[in-house]
């Protein structure tokens, strides 16, 4: 069994005929943060949409702890103990942040207030405005809300797509404390970043993709220091 608590080996996937990422292995391993970085379309989303059972792959496997997860629908992949941000759509915005919550736990069997009153402990941001609608929410506020819907499973991993996306400079950073303060609960991360620096920045570990393949993975501060990797992805 692998030692991995994610695994994608040999992938290919798409979308219809189109196909995205070619012999694709990526790893995440318990607490880590991993980030995946690489220039637009280069298949980055379409990893962690294979992953969460979006996407069923043309060809290798999707493992989580070892089992074989490719092709299981996201509902049931979220009771195996994956959670999953989109860039977008991410939250309800007509709903208040405490129904966000209860939403985000609709497949718990017991045990929902209690979690929720311990995100409420850990982001007090959401304890301030529970009773807000979420789309009154800054940018970042409302990333923060949907980190803590996708933790109300209390998923031992969590895939991130593009969390800084839009949000200003300062906001960002705010985000990525956040982001750390998720993997802090126990929670291994795998982030896909445009923001490659940032993103690499609070990571251990990091793949650059491009044309649907692994062109790079090391140590995300060796990834930063490499000078291929910064004059090709890292604008150096």
């Amino acid at each position: 069994m692998s030692d991995h608590v994610l695994e994608l080996s040999g992938v290919d996937s798409g979308y219809g005929e189109v196909q995205v990422l070619d012999d694709c292995s990526i790893h995440l391993d318990a607490d880590e943060i991993v980030c995946l970085i690489g220039p637009n379309g280069a298949g980055k989303s379409t990893v962690l949409k294979t992953a969460f059972g979006m996407l069923t792959p043309w060809a290798g496997t999707v493992e989580y702890h070892g089992r074989e997860i490719g092709g299981m629908a996201p509902e049931d992949i979220v009771r195996e103990g994956i959670g999953y941000v989109p860039q977008t759509d991410n939250v309800f915005g007509s709903l208040t942040i405490d129904e966000n919550l209860r939403m985000g736990g609709v497949a718990r069997e017991d045990g929902l207030s209690e979690v929720i009153a311990d995100l409420y402990d850990r982001f007090d941001i959401l304890d301030q405005k529970r009773s807000a609608k979420a789309n009154t929410l800054s940018g970042g506020q409302r990333q923060v809300l949907a980190f803590a819907r996708a933790l109300v499973m209390e998923p031992d991993v969590l895939l991130i797509d593009e969390p800084s996306a839009g949000l200003a400079p300062n906001t960002a950073d705010d985000v990525f404390g956040h982001v750390q303060a998720v993997n802090e609960m126990d929670t291994a991360i795998l982030m896909v970043e445009q923001n490659a620096t940032k993103g690499l920045g609070i990571s251990d570990r990091g793949y650059v993709l491009d044309q649907g393949s692994v062109r790079f993975e090391n140590a995300a501060a060796d990834l930063i220091d490499n000078e291929e990797v910064s004059q090709l992805y890292l604008g150096g």
